[in-house]
């Protein structure tokens, strides 16, 4: 994502500015970098780490809330 959001600045320079063009995308990537840091993300491993701990915590509760419903009819 880093090197897509530094790529699409590149392309914009205009052509003979290459080397500016190279010290802005050091200086691009080093800022968007530290954007991306200060945000509250995750990886989408994490992510889909998470949503295997959710979707297997709703499978238990739903579980659970059978046993109750079972045992209240008693």
């Amino acid at each position: 994502m880093l090197n897509q959001i530094v790529e699409l600045f590149k392309e914009r320079i205009p052509s003979g500015l290459e080397e500016a063009g190279l010290d802005l995308k050091q200086n691009l990537r080093a800022l968007v970098a530290e954007s991306l840091s200060n945000m509250d993300l995750v990886s989408r491993e994490e992510f889909d780490i998470q949503s295997s701990v959710l979707a297997r915590t709703r499978a238990k509760l739903e579980a659970l809330e059978k046993t109750v419903s079972e045992l209240e009819a008693q």
